[in-house]
């Protein structure tokens, strides 16, 4: 059941009808069956696994009671992390594994024959990654005694498999969202609003504009070596925001669906394309569950930036790397997340040049420089997140690059129909309206506005989803991870 479809939305609304009928006691345990349910309309068998990530979480959490600075609290930690990572390794990193030692035997010249190691070939379950990540999570907060170990196994089981946030994040803490469920949910219709405001802005990005931007980008990433060089242009830059409006509105969804019980998520996504820089991206702006989740799991232990230099560079290095391979099992992942990892380095090592430089130009025109240049640079690296082989990846930019000088001619004259001019005019109209956003918080702005003028916004939205909408035609492109 996937969020941009009427089956969800018919599901959501019974559900939602349901929880305000029932007593405060009985809430949670209807959430739970909802999210069951929700989650085995993909495939009944997952709800195995999740009942696996959730058995380990409670047994170790229960386990690490009054334990967590001994050195059983940290064995049992460990092999409560073990156990978690273990269904990743199983469903998504074993196969690539097994390919990368048969590549590295084949290119060190190690073996006279081929080897051919076997296939588990398992479909990766959705969501597998989210929902592992927010049991270690748990697990190592109450080993850090920042929150008591859960002792109601169902509520428990609900913060890992919450349907809102299950499939795609984003990825919450168990402590405010445990809290939540204690406190008993009144129907606050300001609360009810902002939720049907993000349910509807959410549906508007994936429905209307990623998946019309879509069928650009497969064309130019699909044999690239045999496409204008004008389609492959047009192909990298609308991907980057295909990929923006499909994340950033199964987000929108998840926390606008969690609003209407009166469940809080964090925000995942900050207008990441005004960034002025590659940290402010990824530290405050872009997936931001996922990079705090990386920054208090791996960076701080590893040490930050409360190390030598070298330390640090190293250590932010293996963050983007991890990263990397979280997204996919596939080298070009992890390409990808040592790209902004180099970015981020040499970003810190320009510290004092960055500095004089900004002060020889008009603040403006620094701020617009910088913005232009993170994009671009955040644009190539999503080149390689998107391709499906290296081979893929460097077509693309080969067949760019050797066309450079050219590419206005080529832009000029190629034959663009009007569905390109639609696609154009819908990235136009949300870059527009996230610098308004940016400038004055237009959200905020809008609540102050005559009711004429907000209702007119939200029907023309409605309307846009009902006439040029492309309904249930894809998942959600994070549904994968």
């Amino acid at each position: 059941m996937l969020f941009n479809s009427f089956a969800f939305l018919g599901f959501l609304a019974l559900v939602v009808a349901a929880y305000y009928v029932l007593p405060h006691r009985w809430r949670w345990l209807l959430l739970l069956v909802a999210s069951g349910y929700f989650y085995s309309t993909f495939q009944p068998a997952y709800l195995l696994l999740l009942a696996y990530a959730t058995g380990v979480a409670y047994l170790v959490g229960l386990g690490l009671t009054g334990r967590g600075g001994t050195r059983f609290g940290r064995i049992l930690l460990a092999l409560g992390v073990i156990g978690e990572l273990s269904v990743l390794a199983l469903f998504k990193y074993f196969d690539f594994l097994a390919a990368s030692i048969e590549g590295a035997f084949g290119w060190l010249a190690l073996s006279a024959e081929p080897i051919a190691l076997p296939r588990l070939e398992f479909l990766l379950p959705a969501g597998l990654s989210f929902y592992v990540f927010s049991a270690i999570s748990y697990l190592v907060d109450v080993r850090r005694g920042s929150i008591p170990p859960e002792r109601h196994f169902g509520k428990l089981a609900l913060y890992i498999a919450f349907f809102p946030k299950l499939l795609a994040g984003p990825i919450e803490r168990a402590g405010p969202f445990l809290a939540q469920l204690e406190q008993k949910a009144r129907f606050e219709p300001a609360v009810f609003t902002f939720g049907l405001q993000l349910l509807l802005w959410g549906m508007f990005k994936k429905v209307v504009i990623a998946d019309r931007l879509a069928a650009f980008v497969d064309a130019g990433f699909s044999s690239p070596d045999f496409q204008s060089p004008a389609t492959v242009l047009v192909a990298v830059y609308f991907y980057a925001f295909q990929i923006y409006c499909d994340f950033s509105g199964y987000s929108d969804m998840a926390i606008g669906a969690s609003a209407l019980f009166g469940i809080k998520l964090m925000e995942n996504f900050r207008r990441p394309y005004f960034a002025k820089s590659v940290p402010e991206f990824w530290s405050r702006r872009w997936h931001i569950s996922l990079m705090a989740w990386f920054r208090d799991y791996v960076y701080i232990p590893l040490g930050g930036n409360r190390v030598s230099t070298a330390r640090w560079y190293a250590n932010v290095m293996i963050v983007f790397l991890i990263s990397g391979l979280w997204h996919g099992a596939n080298w070009t992942f992890v390409v990808w997340g040592g790209l902004n990892g180099l970015y981020q380095i040499v970003y810190l090592m320009l510290g004092g040049l960055r500095t004089r430089v900004a002060a020889l130009l008009p603040a403006w025109l620094w701020n617009t420089l910088a913005v232009l240049l993170t994009f671009h640079l955040i644009t190539l690296s999503w080149i390689f997140f998107r391709a499906d082989s290296f081979a893929q990846a460097w077509a693309v930019i080969g067949r760019i690059q050797g066309s450079l000088l050219q590419m206005p001619t080529l832009l000029a004259a190629h034959p663009w129909t009007g569905e390109f001019w639609l696609a154009l005019g819908l990235i136009v109209f949300l870059i527009g309206f996230e610098a308004l956003d940016e400038k004055r918080g237009l959200w905020q702005w809008l609540e102050k506005r005559p009711v004429a003028l907000r209702w007119g916004f939200y029907y023309t939205v409605l309307a846009c989803l009902v006439v040029v909408g492309q309904w249930g035609l894809s998942e959600f492109v994070y549904m994968r991870f």
